[in-house]
């Protein structure tokens, strides 16, 4: 793995090993990727497809020259930075085994959103209080993949435009979308199923010592084709969190549909809990449900006192940090409402424990973003959002027992996945 390699080291009592971890920024992807097309001109080309809302390049490293194409996105959430590490893992491996190419181009996109890339500013977090402090994830609009959702056609961001226009380009008959948690298990989402994928993902995940979310929230009430593999439902399904405005199924994973291709979603922890991994039945489902919802509207009702008493001194403040710890803020209610007024989409502990994650994760979200406008604005208030926001990280890696996943072997199990996923849809389209 080269500079990215990840290594240990005993704090200075000389017992807690520590790891020493780094996740590349964009111009290190696109520098790694340069020098790739360089080494390999024959077989590699990088080229500029499109720009960003603030005028940053996004870049294609194409290796091989078969018709027949797979696409691997990179970077769709500026909070998830394992995909750039296996993205060019990949690239490379690619290179190296002449089989994987024999038949089949690769296409990488280096990042889908350098400008949220540029804001999220944790390259090497030590725990999720170091992870949240440097935290940004934009709206729902503002986000590559999910803007079509919640966007008419003609207001789609340039990123979306481009990430479809390469879609409508090469055509694949598989889209890859590296994405990842900061704290739970692995899964995979499909937009078509990919049968003989669920085994080689269980069985990588085992090795490697990474549970397997067999209850993933983000795919609540989907059917399985295996554990952790999950497919998603036909539009004539209903969802099941109503209130929440964006919806997969009109999301840029469904473009390469046109084409008769489909999407993986490959998702893997940074920090990993055992807890949602366990198949049993909960004893009482709603009755947790219920309990998840009044935390969750607790929490953000804390980070909303707060920043109401902060907002009239922040007149003239705007940006990208505070619409978007106000748009997390909006999405609880409805949320709340869901999880207390619907059967719950699934009865497992995997599920609730699931849930009670993503509960956690909102309003800490919004919190360490508004931490942030906080102390660029020198604002009073940071001081006590910044004990908040350090409370609720202590809280969730205790509930949730997490265990920090060593870089290489996130980066491992993506790449596996992209690859057994690749195969075995190409023989599926055979």
């Amino acid at each position: 793995m080269g500079d990215w390699e990840v290594r240990s080291r005993a704090d200075k009592s000389g017992v807690s090993p520590l790891p020493e971890l780094r996740y590349p920024s964009v111009p290190e992807l696109v520098a790694a990727a340069q020098a790739l097309a360089a080494r390999e001109p024959g077989l590699c080309a990088l080229r500029e497809v499109g720009v960003s809302r603030a005028g940053r390049p996004l870049h294609l490293l194409s290796v091989g020259h078969a018709r027949r194409a797979v696409l691997v996105v990179a970077g769709a959430h500026a909070n998830e930075p394992t995909g750039g590490s296996t993205l060019r893992v990949l690239a490379e491996r690619v290179l190296a085994e002449r089989e994987l190419r024999a038949d089949t181009s690769w296409h990488f996109l280096l990042c889908a959103d350098p400008d949220g890339a540029s804001l999220h500013v944790t390259p090497a977090p030590r725990s999720l209080l170091d992870y949240h402090l440097g935290f940004y994830r934009p709206t729902g609009a503002e986000q590559p993949e999910w803007s079509p959702s919640v966007l008419p056609p003609d207001r789609l961001p340039p990123e979306t435009r481009t990430l479809t226009g390469v879609i409508d380009e090469l055509r694949p008959y598989l889209q890859v979308t590296l994405h990842g948690t900061d704290l739970g298990g692995s899964w995979v989402q499909l937009t078509k199923d990919v049968p003989g994928l669920a085994e080689p993902f269980a069985k990588s995940a085992a090795e490697l010592n990474i549970p397997v979310e067999t209850g993933a929230s983000d795919a609540a009430g989907w059917p399985a084709s295996g554990p952790g593999v999950h497919v998603m439902p036909g539009p004539e399904t209903g969802v099941a969190y109503p209130s929440l405005p964006d919806d997969a199924r009109h999301s840029t994973w469904y473009h390469a549909h046109r084409y008769g291709g489909l999407t993986a979603v490959v998702e893997v922890p940074m920090w990993a809990s055992d807890l949602v991994d366990d198949p049993a039945p909960h004893p009482a489902p709603a009755a947790a449900m219920r309990r998840l919802a009044t935390r969750l509207l607790r929490d953000s009702r804390e980070v909303e006192r707060i920043l109401a008493e902060a907002l009239p001194r922040l007149e003239g403040v705007d940006g990208p940090l505070l619409r978007a710890a106000q748009w997390a803020l909006e999405l609880i209610p409805g949320l709340a409402q869901d999880w207390t007024h619907t059967s719950p989409a699934g009865t497992t502990m995997a599920y609730v424990g699931s849930v009670d994650a993503f509960g956690r994760r909102l309003p800490l979200r919004a919190a360490a973003m508004l931490l942030r406008v906080l102390r660029e604005a020198d604002d009073r208030a940071a001081p006590r959002l910044e004990q908040l926001v350090a409370t609720w990280c202590d809280a969730f890696a205790e509930r949730f027992r997490a265990r920090w996943v060593p870089l290489e072997h996130q980066v491992e199990h993506q790449s596996r996945t992209v690859l057994v996923a690749a195969q075995q849809a190409r023989d599926q389209a055979a």
